[in-house]
């Protein structure tokens, strides 16, 4: 099944938040957890956890892409 990770709302206020790096690379697996990517917004480094396991298939965002709460930033296969 493929999931949609997307960005969440971490409450960061009218900060802008961008892609720092992609942990992983589009065809590997990962578990439920597994560190996905680092967001900064304001000096602040973030990173976002994968919401289940499975191996990513394909992104909608790069590094120093602008992010928004609730845009799709890949997908996942959780039957990889």
């Amino acid at each position: 099944m493929l999931v949609d990770f997307t960005m969440p709302d971490l409450d960061l206020g009218d900060e802008p938040v961008a892609v720092s790096l992609w942990l992983v690379e589009v065809g590997s697996s990962f578990l439920e957890g597994d560190r996905l990517l680092e967001i900064a917004a304001d000096g602040v480094t973030v990173d976002l956890p994968a919401p289940t396991a499975g191996k990513l298939r394909t992104l909608f965002v790069y590094e120093d892409d602008r992010l928004r709460p609730g845009m799709k930033l890949a997908t996942i296969d959780t039957e990889a």
